[in-house]
């Protein structure tokens, strides 16, 4: 389904990202996992358009995105939920999943997608009518996926959906993940926590200071010794 090929993205004069290339097939679960600074939000804001890369191809069922518009991009069955949820704080819950449908015209497609979205998030469910930003952190992070799932994705990039939460939501999200997975949906996940990722995700490659240093099944990572001593605390 989407194909990085040999991809170089600067910050200036910073090469950022150095050759890399990364494939996510059809219903996988792919993740991207290193440490801070590795690369991984940079690969994913480059894919859906967000940055625009020096070199390489990104493909997405075959069709270049290269240049293309972020906006365009969506249209094509790419959804992002990104670092940070970045949710609208002073909209109601279903204002905001309203909002990730703003490319679809048919009303009667909204409301099934928003009764999918509930179907997934019953705790959105119950506070349709209160104000995003009075959401905790875990129902924020509800919130900013039920709102790319709003847009009939193919694929959902999600970039550190952990970050900031406690444990028990950290083990919570990454449930509502797997079942996002389960149910056919193509996921590319950028996190730090390597070892939630490498649990739920088929298959995972390893960042390091914008290179690919590993890459294999998320089994044979997670076992590993370099891996385990860099990432999983072993």
């Amino acid at each position: 389904m989407l194909e990085v090929k040999d991809l170089n993205v600067f910050y200036g004069a910073i090469h950022a990202i150095k050759g890399i290339s990364i494939k996510v097939n059809d219903g996988e679960l792919v993740s991207l996992v290193g440490a801070n600074g590795a690369g991984k939000t940079t690969i994913l804001h480059t894919i859906s358009g967000l940055l625009p890369a020096a070199t390489g191809e990104i493909l997405l069922d075959g069709q270049n995105l290269q240049k293309m518009q972020a906006n365009k991009i969506i249209n094509l069955g790419l959804a992002h939920v990104p670092e940070g949820r970045h949710v609208f704080a002073r909209l109601t819950v279903e204002e905001n999943l309203r909002m990730g449908a703003y490319i679809l015209k048919d009303q009667k497609k909204i409301s099934e997608n928003l009764e999918m979205v509930y179907a997934h998030f019953p705790r959105l469910r119950e506070r349709y009518k209160q104000l995003a930003g009075t959401l905790s952190g875990g129902e924020q992070q509800m919130l900013a996926t039920g709102r790319a799932l709003m847009t009939n994705p193919k694929m959902l990039l999600m970039d550190e959906p952990s970050m900031g939460l406690s444990p028990i939501l950290v083990k919570e999200i990454f449930a509502i993940i797997q079942e996002l997975h389960e149910s056919g949906i193509t996921i590319l996940l950028v996190e730090q926590n390597a070892k939630m990722a490498l649990a739920i995700s088929d298959r995972a490659y390893v960042l390091e200071t914008g290179t690919i240093a590993m890459e294999g099944s998320a089994k044979a990572l997670s076992e590993d010794d370099r891996v385990r001593k860099a990432y999983l605390g072993a």
